[in-house]
């Protein structure tokens, strides 16, 4: 069967039109378009993610490339290098953090994995930050040390997923746990977080609005035992204590009054014993250890968009076009899952994004190629016979 699109071009067909020019329209963001609406600045962008462009040139150079394709992309015509940069400096970034999480609604619902691991009703979300690193004599707003700059993406993955429920991008100054006083608070979910959350006032605000939390907890908290709770005798041995505390510290005992209990295991990994608190009392120890040890699943986020998409380096570098570059690399990601989770061929997501970059402009089916991207193409019957020469 031939296939007059590229890949890209279906790829971006799978976007939802209707719903991004309903959020153009409420940001207001096409009136000073300069013949380079919102829909072909998202899709330029995407362009940049998926063929990691290297500057604005590479863009405009790699559309103009595929003239008879634009029109299946929504475009009439290939952007200049002047068009994109001054429309990274001026469109409002919202818009594409929006439609963002438009299309968390449905692929997101696509790219869910089979939970097997967890027997546990409540809904997990893990919560960290990674901090991307600028030069700051270019990106002067974003705050960090004495001579570098950053910002830094506290982000609340949804387990299920492992997509961002919630993003805050802040300057690289934010602490990690201020960058996380405004997450969306599920009641019965749980928060599971390393040790950079350990902040009680936090803990009280989630424990008060009925959400659960895993934090592994500081070396230094002070905290008397109430109650030894008994560890299964012939199994998961690498559980070393689960107990019930109040904390005895004058400040901490302010910011959270009610009793916490306490999980120490073994990391045979790493040989070292880790410490959470949580305020779930009725889940085994051997469950809240497999939660805090889920957190991992936040480090290959951050790893797999740090390595496979193009968020290290950025091709603008007012405020705006950062934002713009880290949101249409979270749009990317997600597009990338979806399609995984669709896909026969069980693909790993980083031979995914290479052989996309490889192929973003040929004309091949979408889906045979998901599922068989090996497959060799028939070559047509041989109809003419070839007559002699002499």
């Amino acid at each position: 069967m031939m296939i007059n699109i590229t890949l890209f071009s279906q790829i971006i067909s799978k976007l939802d039109t209707s719903k991004f020019k309903k959020l153009a329209q409420l940001h207001q963001s096409d009136k000073h378009q300069k013949g380079f609406d919102s829909w072909s600045h998202l899709v330029s962008m995407l362009f940049c993610q998926f063929a990691k462009s290297q500057s604005v040139r590479d863009i405009s150079n790699g559309l103009r490339s595929a003239t008879g394709n634009l029109n299946h992309l929504g475009m009439l015509k290939a952007p200049s290098k002047s068009t994109i940069s001054y429309q990274n400096k001026n469109r409002s970034w919202e818009l594409f953090r929006d439609y963002y999480f438009v299309l968390l609604e449905s692929l997101g619902q696509q790219a869910q994995m089979k939970r097997t691991k967890f027997k546990i009703k409540s809904k997990i979300f893990l919560l960290d930050a990674t901090t991307i690193s600028l030069c700051l004599s270019l990106f002067d707003w974003a705050k960090y040390k004495t001579k570098k700059g950053a910002v830094k993406m506290h982000t609340l993955l949804d387990y299920d997923g492992h997509l961002p429920a919630y993003v805050n991008i802040t300057d690289g100054k934010t602490a990690d746990n201020k960058g996380a006083y405004d997450v969306p608070l599920l009641k019965g979910s749980v928060i599971v977080a390393d040790r950079f959350y350990n902040d009680f006032a936090l803990l009280n605000v989630w424990d008060s609005n009925g959400v659960y939390f895993v934090v592994r907890h500081k070396d230094n908290i002070k905290f008397k035992t109430i109650k030894e709770l008994e560890l299964p005798e012939n199994k998961h041995q690498h559980l070393l204590k689960d107990e019930i505390i109040e904390l005895t510290g004058t400040k901490t005992k302010e910011k959270y009054p009610k009793r916490l209990r306490r999980v120490a295991l073994w990391d045979e990994k790493n040989q070292q014993a880790i410490e959470v608190i949580t305020n779930q009392t009725s889940w085994t120890a051997n469950t809240i250890t497999e939660l805090y040890k889920a957190r991992w699943e936040v480090e290959i986020f951050f790893r797999d968009i740090k390595q496979q998409l193009h968020i290290k380096s950025f091709i603008g570098t007012s405020q705006n076009a950062v934002m713009i570059q880290i949101w249409t690399a979270l749009i990317t990601i997600l597009i990338l899952k979806a399609l995984k989770t669709q896909a026969k061929h069980p693909w790993y997501l980083s031979n995914l994004v290479a052989f996309i970059r490889l192929n973003l402009f040929v004309k091949v089916d979408l889906y045979q190629w998901l599922d068989n991207p090996f497959a060799k193409e028939q070559p047509p019957p041989n109809k003419c016979i070839q007559g002699v020469l002499f």
